[in-house]
């Protein structure tokens, strides 16, 4: 018979589970866990919008003119005019032509391969590209080709090798989410221009962070001969949920009658849709604001992290993650911040290679100054505590 067993060993050694924490409340200053206020630095919701009272307000308005459920897949009964002007308004504020919306970025990352690729093409992909991208990849059947992580030499070195007659894909994401680092854009789009690949980005940790208007990794880099294919998380800086393809009209009318994770599975809900438009024109006007705070934020918690003696892997971006290495280290630490009541994230493999484990911490625009404060008096704590527990490991 089967005999599926979980490996708490971890667990056991550390006394310590930093997964599936029980939320009780909203994504405010602080939240709720176990009956304790936390702050919250392990959260996507980098523009603190996820509890915007007037992205809840057009979530509720849509339930009482759409109800709560389509009850149907895009292509059936799904579509309808919010979904149309949702589309439209992300295509538009990313200037590009058109856009497909999921109910993840999970499914748009799996199905996108499916659609587009076949056992006869190659797919050359970041070594550090995110598991969505992965499993798509996978299940497409091509041939697989890994790149050395924003390894431009190494990328192109393969695909000068590639036997004439393949299709070729250039697969990466733009903001790592474990490390923070971006992706070489425009020298993986000249690439890709030169060779004739498509290239295919995931902007999830860039659309709504990066850029002068928040536009993400086209908008940040300056890449205005993009004709690739684009995809990002709704349920990130955008404050909702769901996933998006963008790209060219004649590709995303093809993929809109050929991917199978749209074409067969329930629309997304009218609520989810009409909190994304809202967010979308909140951040087309409130964004050079917003996003100050977030750096202003980011900047100092990464010199108290420093101060602290933690080894925090320097980046342009609003993730500050410390390396800890072996998998006890990581979760120790972990668990020293939850001692504080602050939540953290933990990457161990297989998320990250092989002890190169880190503890991710992501500053949101909404931590007002006394819980930056806050934070600044217990991260010296931390790294005291920290120190001398594992220094001479």
């Amino acid at each position: 018979m089967f005999d599926y067993k979980l490996d708490k060993s971890i667990i056991l050694r550390t006394g310590f589970n930093p997964y599936y924490k029980k939320i009780q409340s909203e994504l405010g200053d602080n939240i709720i866990i176990d009956n304790k206020s936390f702050i919250n630095l392990a959260s996507n919701n980098y523009l603190g919008l996820a509890n915007d009272k007037r992205i809840k307000a057009a979530a509720v308005n849509a339930i009482n003119k759409y109800g709560l459920s389509l009850c149907g897949t895009p292509i059936a009964t799904g579509y309808n005019d919010l979904y149309k002007k949702t589309e439209d308004k992300i295509s538009n504020f990313l200037d590009l032509g058109d856009a497909l919306i999921f109910s993840s970025c999970y499914q748009a990352n799996n199905g996108l391969f499916s659609a587009l690729v076949n056992k006869n093409d190659v797919v050359f992909v970041d070594h550090f590209a995110h598991s969505s991208l992965i499993q798509g990849i996978k299940g497409s059947e091509c041939r697989v080709s890994p790149f050395l992580h924003n390894n431009i030499t190494h990328l192109e070195s393969l695909l000068k090798n590639t036997k004439k007659g393949r299709n070729k894909f250039v697969v990466t994401e733009s903001v790592f989410s474990t490390q923070g680092d971006i992706a070489p854009f425009n020298e993986i789009n000249e690439l890709c221009n030169k060779y004739q690949a498509m290239f295919i980005i995931d902007d999830s940790h860039g659309i709504g962070v990066i850029g002068k208007k928040g536009k993400g990794i086209i908008e940040y880099d300056r890449v205005n001969n993009f004709s690739g294919i684009y995809t990002a998380s709704l349920g990130k800086a955008i404050a909702n949920a769901g996933g998006v393809i963008c790209g060219e009209k004649k590709i995303i009318e093809y993929l809109r009658y050929n991917i199978a994770h749209l074409i067969y599975s329930t629309a997304i809900t009218p609520s989810v849709l009409g909190g994304i438009l809202r967010t979308f024109e909140i951040i087309e006007k409130e964004y050079y604001e917003i996003s100050t705070n977030m750096r202003k934020n980011k900047k100092i918690i990464y010199n108290s992290l420093k101060q602290a003696g933690f080894d925090v892997i320097e980046n342009k971006t609003l993730i500050n993650s410390i390396k800890c290495g072996d998998q006890i280290k990581t979760i120790m630490l972990a668990k020293y911040f939850y001692e504080e009541n602050i939540l953290v994230t933990p990457f161990i493999e297989p998320s990250v290679p092989k002890n190169r484990g880190v503890v991710r911490l992501i500053i949101q625009a909404n931590l007002d100054n006394e819980i930056i404060n806050e934070l600044i008096e217990k991260i010296g704590k931390i790294g005291k505590k920290y120190n001398e527990a594992f220094c001479n490991l």
